[in-house]
């Protein structure tokens, strides 16, 4: 068994520009001769490595504490590209994984520089799958988001942002993304990390 961490470390994260920095205090040091060491912490909910609920982008959609853990937990697909994934990309992305194993097909994971075309965001919500993950700290367009969110979301397909795969195969895995209970929020971090069983 492999286990890939592919989360970001959080206070050196990239960030969504226009999104607050994640901020570490230390509150306690034993070496100032405090009984423990102690951190606070503050940080916007799409910092780093985390997922989008409903929420973020439709005004009465699911928060993060409503979405179901089932959605964030199980096989997925490490599928490789580089730029746009148009209709096509996602029909053969989603091909090969359903090749490998149909449960994989339900959480698909972009290795690359990619940026999810609303076309393809349409075939995804389609096929009914429960999670999207890419690298990027945003699905879509960077400078244009909203549509390609609201296809996604509107589906209720999490979105798994931020995550680091340069050094994952592509492949089955068993992904373990569960974030933050963050009650009301539309989004949450979260420690993502795959698991590869078979060699």
């Amino acid at each position: 068994m492999k286990i890939y961490d592919i989360s970001q470390e959080v206070f050196g994260c990239n960030v969504y520009p226009g999104d607050p920095h994640p901020v570490r205090e230390v509150k306690l040091r034993i070496a100032d001769g405090a009984i423990c060491n102690l951190t606070a912490f503050s940080m916007c909910a799409h910092n780093g490595t985390h997922v989008d609920a409903p929420y973020h982008f439709i005004d009465g959609g699911k928060t993060i504490d409503q979405v179901d853990p089932d959605r964030f937990i199980g096989y997925a697909y490490v599928a490789e590209h580089e730029g746009d994934v148009t209709v096509s990309d996602a029909e053969r992305i989603y091909a090969a994984a359903y090749a490998c194993d149909m449960r994989a097909a339900e959480r698909i994971l972009v290795k690359g520089n990619a940026t999810l075309s609303l076309e393809a965001a349409k075939l995804f919500a389609d096929k009914g799958i429960k999670l999207f993950g890419n690298e990027s700290q945003t699905v879509g367009p960077e400078d244009a988001p909203m549509a390609v969110h609201l296809v996604m979301l509107g589906a209720e397909i999490v979105l798994l942002e931020g995550i680091r795969l340069s050094e994952v195969p592509e492949g089955v895995y068993l992904l373990n993304a569960a974030p933050i209970n963050l009650g009301g929020s539309d989004g949450a971090p979260c420690r993502a990390v795959l698991i590869k069983t078979e060699e």
